[in-house]
């Protein structure tokens, strides 16, 4: 049995004077008013008393960090007792249980040292709390080996074992895997995709020593501060506080479910959730029927398929230039008047489908109502189920949805750690492409943290991918992007073009270095400074059946195509909202990224299984149009007039 025992207090008061609660002088309404006009709405979000906001934009102009003076950081040491009695036994651990920082090897708490305590209603009652290290996961590596002192401090605040002068690989991995338990994150709401990947914040050594605990006496929140574009956390009481009291919080703050708040807590308090069934069935109608609301899209009203002249030319009004400079089909003209258009073809998602339904339903559009049941990757996940049962299809690769299935994976992933299997897993967010916040990892904390940043699902890593030989490098991962063209959902039309897309790693594979993005991502054509390696598809065709002479390309082209016919099957097996909706008038442009790994059958054969990694919504056609100037051509006239000849697509469904 471990019990703490405090060795002595150490006071360490962050940077900032002193600040009485009465020194107010200059402040005016409008100042006030302002601060709560840019951040009013997010102080609301996190909870934080409108009691303390006036105080708080005084000590965020003023940069006053006066924690110092009402709390101080006590350290403990772990001291092993003798065996007691076992029901006594029992009775200390249910109570180690309820204690703050179980599992922590390192013990530290914060302290109440003001001899007057702290009154919750006193508007003072709130404090800053410096950051010190903010980043985003891809630069933290980097930033430890080149940030002076960033690795010391680390390590240091982390209880890591690290005095050298350079920088020294082994702490810089274990900073790496410790970092989960102090990381803490936000996002910012606008910018470009780049700029809302989520941000990684440690607090400074103050911060970091607060405890959790179930019952917290402190709450916690992240507050952008417009004026100084810099982060801080803010630190307010939840009760009145004596002297000698510890400042706790709740690492699994605003989770009510015992089983999800274990999960939450898993990194600090290790525990197994063995028994839980880590099988994951489709999740209930009420599920999709969320997904509809959340979206604000109107479904149709049903139609009669328009039906048109024989050789009338299209109107179309688009907002996309590869459209504008590519389509040049004589049957199709293009117009600035939305009004009078017989196609839309839009690059943002079209939302109100009833309006259009009703007032123009000849109109036809490169959307489905409900496609977001292919493109976002939860639901991708969700609706493969229907084919593959709860384990998913083989095409597609072991997934579950952090938000609404964590203890099922936690389960999942403790079961094949006892097994001794690979437990190499990708997190991706729910809806964003070109690799984006994903992340590799084989540390369950992670993952679990991940959770906390933005809606994520988390997939099988493929471990034992299909190679490609490259003469500068090596065997490296690739994988292929098919352009498919959906006619119709009633009756499935399916189309895929004939024209593939290869994209490389420029690293050869292996399962280490996982933060290393040039061995384990192929989108390479977003990123600066890196090497773009291309190969077009009929070169690429002879140079993988001569490094693969046992696997011909048209019979790993076969299962590709079963793999989509599956999928889109089973998309629109169900009426919308559990399915794509079957709208006449709509049509669609999907890209779908797969990869191939090997696999073996019952009969121990060894074949290349397809791996769908995710489908895309109005994919960027540039180097399509590029390399195969007729592109849009094919695709307005397979979509728009149903007709295909020499138009380089195969029929699927």
């Amino acid at each position: 049995m471990l019990w703490c025992r405090a060795t002595g207090l150490t006071e360490r008061r962050p940077r900032g004077g002193s600040d009485s609660s009465s020194n107010m002088d200059g402040e005016s309404p409008a100042e006030y008013k302002a601060f709560v006009a840019l951040h009013g709405a997010a102080l609301s979000a996190s909870g934080v008393p409108p009691l303390y906001w006036e105080r708080l934009r005084h000590k965020l102009e003023n940069e006053v960090f006066d924690a110092g003076e009402f709390f101080g950081i006590m350290q403990v040491e772990e001291v092993e007792e003798e065996e007691e009695e076992e029901d006594n036994n029992e009775e200390i651990e249910d109570e180690l249980k309820k204690k703050p920082n179980p599992g922590n090897e390192l013990c530290y708490k914060v302290i109440v040292t003001n001899e007057n305590g702290l009154q919750a209603a006193n508007p003072n009652s709130i404090f800053l709390i410096d950051h010190a290290w903010t980043y985003r996961v891809e630069h933290a590596r980097q930033q430890l080996l080149h940030v002076p002192g960033l690795l010391h401090r680390m390590a240091n605040l982390m209880g890591i074992d690290f005095h050298g002068e350079v920088a020294d690989e082994g702490a810089i991995e274990q900073v790496l895997q410790e970092m989960w338990k102090y990381n803490q994150t936000y996002q910012l709401s606008q910018g470009t995709a780049e700029e809302k990947v989520p941000v990684w914040y440690i607090m400074d050594e103050f911060g970091s020593r607060i405890q959790h605990s179930d019952e917290p006496t402190f709450a916690t929140a992240p507050l952008f501060y417009i004026p100084q574009q810099i982060a801080y956390t803010v630190l307010w009481p939840l009760r009145d506080l004596e002297t000698g009291e510890e400042v706790t919080r709740d690492y699994a703050y605003g989770e009510t479910d015992r089983l999800i708040r274990k999960c939450m807590l898993l990194p600090w308090a290790p525990t197994e959730v063995l028994d839980v069934n880590y099988s994951t069935p489709e999740p209930s109608e009420d599920h999709y029927q969320a997904i509809l609301n959340k979206n604000n899209e109107k479904l149709p009203v049903a139609i009669n398929p328009p039906v048109y002249e024989k050789n009338k030319i299209f109107k179309v009004y688009t907002d996309l230039p590869q459209i504008l400079n590519n389509l040049k089909h004589p049957r199709f003209e293009f117009t600035e008047d939305e009004g009078e258009a017989d196609i839309l073809y839009n690059f943002s998602h079209f939302k109100d489908y009833r309006k259009l339904s009703e007032e123009r339903p000849h109109v036809m559009l490169n959307q489905f109502p409900c496609e977001n049941l292919l493109t976002v990757k939860d639901c991708l996940a969700s609706i493969s189920r229907r084919v593959g049962g709860t384990e998913g299809p083989k095409w597609l690769p072991r997934t579950f949805n952090l938000h609404t299935e964590l203890p099922q994976f936690i389960s999942y992933f403790q079961q094949r750690e006892r097994r001794g299997e690979d437990n190499h897993w990708i997190c991706k967010p729910w809806n964003l492409a070109r690799s984006l916040d994903t992340h590799i990892t084989n540390n369950l904390n992670i993952i679990i943290r991940h959770r906390e940043s933005s809606p994520k699902v988390v997939s099988k890593y493929i471990e034992s991918p299909v190679l490609f030989h490259r003469e500068d490098v090596g065997m490296v991962k690739f994988d292929i992007r098919y352009v498919v063209l959906l006619r119709s959902v009633k009756p499935l039309k399916l189309y895929a073009y004939d024209v593939f897309w290869l994209r490389f790693s420029n690293r050869a594979f292996s399962l280490d270095d996982l933060d290393d993005y040039e061995k384990h991502f192929t989108v390479m054509n977003y990123a600066s400074g890196v090497t773009l390696k291309q190969v077009h598809y009929d070169e690429f065709i002879p140079l993988f059946e001569k490094q693969y002479p046992e696997y011909s390309w048209k019979t790993v082209k076969e299962e590709i195509f079963k793999a989509f016919a599956e999928l889109f099957q089973a998309a629109s097996a169900k009426p919308a909202p559990f399915g794509i909706c079957d709208y006449p008038s709509s049509r669609a442009v999907y890209a779908i990224d797969l990869m191939l790994k090997w696999d073996t059958t019952r009969d121990g054969k060894r074949i290349m299984q397809p791996q769908v990694l995710e489908v895309n919504f109005n994919p960027d056609c540039d180097r399509a149009c590029k390399y195969h100037p007729t592109f849009f051509n094919d695709v307005f006239s397979t979509l728009f007039l149903d007709e295909t000849n020499n138009c380089h697509v195969t029929y699927i469904v």
